[in-house]
This record gives structure tokens, C-alpha cells and sequence, in this order.
């Protein structure tokens, strides 16, 4: 071809080097890019067909047999004949859809008018038709010949079909993709932004396709699809610091396994055996001491002495909550690696990150040595399991060490915080939950005895505290699970790939719901559905990805309530401003005075 085109530049004027090399880019590019992509389509739709290759193999098949030489050269009348082969080739380019359309530029303003009875429609197609359209068919029969015929083949793995906007099979959700790159994340970013179309809409975010949710029906229907349609899905921060997103066979067993070690350390059956005092203990220390010690340090150091035994009074490493404070807004924020934002502040705390697995590795290792040192924590449990589960490696129980403490404190405190800030705002609201806990200690025979789990169960309105703390907090402002296949809802297709965001935050603020949203109205629980909660209120999550810890957490909230009511009295100074970015923290420290009520 080149040959060609250089003989003919002395006879036309543009063909210039410049024009040449351009030329050759494009059809290198054209002579592979559809062909390559297809051919890895057609190998996997097969795959997944045995009927289909049955017969595709059948029809090669007859070829060679109709030869008087098996090993000749496939001709021209063979090619031809390759009736069932031509189906499979049309069939594959109809579902990959390549090249999902074609643009014109108009020259003219046209006017639409019927076509006239005479004119053949192929006319129209005729001038800018693909002239390399029969080499790719050919060259695919080709492949497919010599594949079918000389080779056997199985898939491994992978292959899932990640389809961009314009290679979805059906339409797409409403909404805009935004500019390139970085979409509508910009948008998506600015103070009251909001969603007006129901159920969901597509957006892209950082370069990824997206799907925005703020329907409670479609929420509950991903949520119940873990493992089927859906999977959960992390941002890249996320996934790099925690190790998540990696695919593995075993990833729905070590899922079980987790759950199941959080539920047995931290579920309601371990805290009605012996956690109740020793968090009623805990709090009581922390509150005392209150100047000095933070209410994120009584949630960390707790979670370090279910994780490995540890003793914040005695410490045997120099564990601090510095490795973990700050994560959470840098996990959630825009990617802009500059210096100031909350991104380039959490990459820096990445160090910290190491400096905590290190840590985890240390203890580990003494754990490791010391066998016979049993103290029935979660650790003890984690290295016995090590004698039977594979996948738990030291890397990987570091990792899991560093994960539960992180999940034990992160949300708990900022709830804490915000609750001394909405119950000093409100003393109605003070009023009856003080009420509700000394009518506790009146019940008492001894009113210093530790609480107990019916007392504990018997707390109605501080329940109602928690759960309107908890709405009005959303402290993990939404949930994101990744579609494995194509997804049909309500007449509309969610590709495989995409990510799906179930946003959290709106349901829990819906006016139609929630009557007034954004008041602190405890009392509006005694009244709520049953039904209504469940698919609008979602503060640890739902379906199979419930939060383990959902109990351990309200048990330790109610037991620093029932401390802090009727022990001690409190008044807010300053600060407590709240603001999103996007997850809840105060703009400025929430600073309260506090001091015992009997002195």
C-alpha cells in the first residue's frame, strides 16, 4: 500500500509527509483496533456458548472434510461457504457495537421531507461505507477457522464486560456524564446540590461512570443482590490503605469469616456476657478524667483491648489514635494531590498507616511467641483460626488488626460529640432522658451496682436519642457496591462496571418520611413504621453488609448516656459548628465544661 501511495505523490499535490504519516497511523489503527477488541468478544461469547462453537466447529469442520488435501490453503469458494460462521461474526459485532455511531458535520441547513418511493436507502451509506469491512469479516472467519479447527480452548477467568455509556444493551439512566474526565465531580461537590430525578441518575466521577441513588426501593433491591449482581466496591484511597477491592476467589469466605469474629467479640450475646460492665467501667473512668482524655480515646482504647488485651493505664506498645485520626475526610475527598487538601494530607498519613502495621506486627509477633499466654481476645481467637484458614496470613491479620480498630472508634466518637452538642442545645430533650435513667437507678436495690442487659434493653427513649443522633449525623454518607453484570430497573440499564452510590444521608433527611428533618426530634421513633425505618434509615449499613458491630456500638452510646446524665451535668462553651466534607465533622472543637452533680 505504501508503494502505492508513494508512486502517486508526484501526481497529487496533497499527498504531503505530514498527510503520509497520518495516514499509516490511521490504518494501522483501523486494521486492528475494532478487529482485536472484537476477536476477544467473539472467543468469550463462545466460551460461554458450547452450543454455538458445537456448531461453528461442525461447520469447519465439514471444510477440511470436503478437501482432498485436509492441510491446503483455505480458498476464496470456502471462505464463501461459511454460512453459520458469517451468523456468529454478525452476531458479535451487533452486541459489542464498536463503533456506536457515526457523525456528520451538515454543510447546509437540510429539510427533512419523505423519501421518495424510488430512492433506495442504501444510497445514502453508499460514499462513506468502511472499505475494510470485508477484510475484518474475513479476517476473523479466518481466525475462527484455524481456532476451531486446529484448537481447544477454556476460560480461566475473567472477562466481565465493563460497558462505557455508548456500549450499554438498553438505555441508560437519566442524567449527565459531565465534561471529560473529571464529569460532574465538581457539581457534585457544591452546597445544596440536589437530585431531581427519581430513582436514580448517572453522573461521572472522578473518570468513573456512576450511578446516584436516593430511592429507598431501589436501595433495598441492591441491597439484597450482594454477591449476585452487585459487589462492594471502594474508592482508591480506601482500597489502597485497607487493602480492599482485590479480587479473590475466596473473598465470600473471608467476608464470613470476619463477620462472624466481629459478631462473637463485639455482637449482643458477648455483651450480655461480659462486655456491659466493662464498658460502663470504661466510661466512667473517661468521663471523670474528661479534661484530659477525649472521648475518641475511651471508643480506641476500648477497641484495642478487645482487639489484643491492651491496657491503655499499662501499655506495652506506644499505641496512639494519631495513626488513625484525619483518615476519614481524606478517604472521602477530591483526589487533588496539593498541598492544604484533606487528599495530600492523607496521603501523608499513610506513614502513620505503616507506622500502625508495624505496630499490629509487633504485637502479633509476641502473641506468636507467647502460646501460652491466652487472654480470650480477638486476637487469641485470629491465631488459632491461623492453624486452619489459609487466607489468614500475618499480612493479612495486621491488616485486620488495623481495620477493627479503625471501625471501633472512627464513627462512635463523632456520634458521641455530636449528641453532647444536639442534647446541650436541647434540654427538653436532656430532661426526659435524664429522667428515664434515674428512674433506673430507683429501681435499683443497690444504685452503685453495675448496669444491667435488661436495663439496658428497658432504655426506650434513649434509643430514640440514638437513633435520631445517628439520622441526623450520617456519619458514612452513603454506601457503593459495583454492578457484575447488567442490571434492569424501571425500563433503564446500569451496565456492568458501573459503580453504584446509595446515598445514605438523603433517605435518613427525606421530608416524607422524616417530618422536618433536619429538627433534633427524638420523639418522632415512637411513631415511625417499622417498614419505614428499615429502608429509610441505614446508619450501619444493610442486606448481607450490615455492620457487625451495629450493637456493640448503641450499647456503648446508652451506657455513656446513662453515665453522663445522671453522674454529671455539662455545658457547652463554644465551638460545634457542623459542616460536611462530605462525611460530618465540627469546623471548629466543640468545647464543653463539665462537672459531677453530687459534690
Amino acid at each position: 500500500m505504501l508503494d502505492q501511495v508513494v508512486d502517486n505523490i508526484d501526481k497529487e499535490k496533497f499527498l504531503s509527509e505530514d498527510f503520509l504519516t497520518r495516514f499509516i497511523f490511521g490504518v494501522s489503527f483501523t486494521t486492528f483496533e475494532t478487529i482485536s477488541t472484537t476477536l476477544s468478544f467473539t472467543i468469550k461469547l463462545i466460551a460461554d456458548h458450547p452450543a454455538v462453537l458445537q456448531k461453528l466447529s461442525a461447520e469447519h469442520e465439514a471444510i477440511l472434510k470436503a478437501r482432498e488435501n485436509p492441510n491446503s490453503i483455505l480458498t476464496w469458494d470456502e471462505y464463501k461457504s461459511m454460512t453459520f460462521t458469517h451468523q456468529v461474526i454478525n452476531e458479535v459485532l451487533r452486541i459489542t457495537n464498536l463503533s456506536p455511531g457515526l457523525l456528520q458535520k451538515a454543510l447546509k441547513d437540510i429539510k427533512f421531507r419523505v423519501k421518495p418511493k424510488n430512492l433506495q436507502g442504501s444510497t445514502f451509506f453508499q460514499s462513506m461505507a468502511l472499505k475494510g469491512a470485508d477484510y475484518s469479516k474475513t479476517f476473523m472467519a479466518i481466525f475462527l477457522h484455524v481456532l476451531v479447527s486446529e484448537y481447544r480452548w477454556t476460560k480461566v477467568k475473567g472477562g466481565n464486560i465493563a460497558r462505557s455509556p455508548l456500549l450499554c444493551n438498553g438505555i441508560l439512566p437519566p442524567g449527565s456524564m459531565g465534561l471529560p474526565l473529571i464529569g460532574e465531580t465538581l457539581q457534585m461537590i457544591i452546597p445544596s446540590y440536589s437530585f431531581d430525578v427519581s430513582p436514580f441518575i448517572k453522573k461521572r466521577l472522578q473518570s468513573r461512570p456512576v450511578v446516584v441513588s436516593a430511592d429507598p426501593e431501589f436501595h433495598h433491591f441492591i441491597l439484597q443482590q450482594e454477591g449476585k449482581l452487585v459487589e462492594s466496591w471502594y474508592l482508591d484511597l480506601f482500597a489502597k490503605v485497607f487493602k480492599q477491592g482485590e479480587n479473590r476467589p475466596d473473598g465470600s469466605l473471608i467476608h464470613k469469616y470476619v463477620r462472624n469474629l466481629a459478631l462473637s467479640h463485639f455482637g449482643a450475646e458477648s455483651l450480655k456476657a461480659k462486655l456491659l460492665p466493662q464498658l460502663e467501667e470504661l466510661v466512667n473512668k473517661t468521663i471523670c478524667s474528661w479534661s484530659s482524655q477525649e472521648s475518641i480515646k475511651m471508643a480506641f482504647h476500648f477497641g484495642a483491648k478487645l482487639t489484643f488485651s491492651y491496657d491503655p493505664e499499662n501499655p506495652s506498645i506506644d499505641l496512639t489514635d494519631n495513626y488513625y485520626v484525619s483518615f476519614s475526610e481524606g478517604l472521602l475527598s477530591f483526589p487533588l494531590n496539593i498541598p492544604c487538601t484533606a487528599y495530600h494530607k492523607c496521603l501523608e498519613l499513610i506513614q502513620n498507616h505503616k507506622k500502625a502495621l508495624n505496630l499490629m506486627l509487633d504485637v502479633l509477633n509476641k502473641k506468636l511467641a507467647s502460646p501460652g499466654t491466652h487472654q480470650g481476645d480477638v486476637l487469641d481467637h485470629i491465631i488459632e483460626d491461623m492453624k486452619f484458614e489459609n487466607f489468614l496470613t500475618e499480612e493479612f491479620v495486621v491488616q485486620l488488626m488495623f481495620g477493627l480498630l479503625y471501625v471501633s472508634f472512627d464513627s462512635i466518637s463523632l456520634t458521641l460529640s455530636l449528641a453532647c452538642k444536639l442534647l446541650s442545645e436541647n434540654p427538653v430533650v436532656l430532661e426526659e432522658l435524664t429522667a428515664e435513667h434515674e428512674e433506673i437507678l430507683k429501681r435499683r436495690e443497690n444504685p452503685d451496682s453495675p448496669i444491667t442487659w435488661e436495663e439496658y434493653k428497658s432504655m426506650t427513649f434513649t434509643l430514640y436519642v440514638i437513633n435520631e443522633t445517628l439520622r441526623l449525623a450520617s456519619v458514612t454518607p452513603g454506601l457503593i457496591r459495583r454492578a457484575l453484570k447488567d442490571i434492569q430497573v424501571n425500563g433503564y440499564t446500569i451496565p456492568a462496571g458501573w459503580a453504584i452510590v446509595i446515598v445514605t444521608s438523603a433517605l435518613q433527611l427525606n421530608p416524607n418520611t422524616f417530618e422536618d428533618p433536619l429538627a433534633f426530634n427524638p420523639w418522632r421513633w415512637k411513631d415511625l413504621k417499622a417498614n419505614d425505618i428499615s429502608k429509610h434509615f441505614m446508619p450501619f449499613g444493610g442486606g448481607t453488609k450490615h455492620c457487625a458491630g451495629s450493637e456493640y456500638s448503641r450499647v456503648l452510646m446508652s451506657l455513656f448516656f446513662h453515665v453522663l446524665v445522671t453522674k454529671y451535668r455539662w455545658t457547652k462553651i463554644e465551638g460545634g459548628d457542623i459542616v460536611r466534607t462530605p462525611n460530618l465533622k465540627f469546623r471548629n472543637t466543640l468545647r464543653i465544661k463539665i462537672s459531677k452533680k453530687h459534690t
